[in-house]
């Protein structure tokens, strides 16, 4: 349980960084959108509860990183992958679970829940967004691969006579 509960943290903490390097470091050097996920958790905040204490939302970008979106590829993600196409690559399901957030961070979050238009307005932070989910994902399962915690569902077997 000790291994599990770091191995999430740090295959979190990892992924949150590159999410972060990716999206706020790399994508505008080279000429593109800027992320601004704090913008977005803080948005987030003050519409569902009127108001954001300094600093809320940036433990709200930490925990998710590090912790909700981590604990989704491992419980729901990769044992459902696991129980309906077995011999499908981790890489697979970890870039199918990374569109699965953008739609989630962009359609749910920003629009459903912030006000936002759909996925932004499908403008070039749209697409930064998707290119950093799906390189969060990918990092934090290949954390928690390599460390071995994604273990393979049980089998029904047939009951004994």
């Amino acid at each position: 349980m000790k291994n599990t509960v770091f191995t999430v943290l740090a295959a979190g903490a990892f992924a949150t960084i590159a999410f972060d390097a990716f999206g706020q470091g790399l994508s505008p050097l080279f000429g593109y959108a800027k992320l601004a996920p704090v913008g977005l958790a803080n948005q987030t905040i003050k519409t569902v509860f009127g108001a954001s204490p300094s600093g809320l939302a940036h433990l709200l970008h930490v925990f998710t990183g590090m912790v909700a979106y981590t604990l989704g590829y491992l419980l729901v993600a990769r044992p459902l992958q696991k129980r309906i196409m077995p011999s499908l690559p981790w890489v697979a399901t970890a870039t199918a679970y990374g569109v699965v957030l953008w739609v989630f961070a962009l359609y749910v979050m920003a629009h459903l829940v912030a006000g936002n238009k759909p996925f932004l307005g499908f403008t070039g932070i749209t697409w930064v967004a998707l290119w950093g989910h799906i390189v969060f994902a990918l990092v934090a399962a290949w954390v928690m691969e390599a460390r071995g915690i994604v273990k393979a569902p049980a089998t029904l077997q047939p009951a004994q006579a």
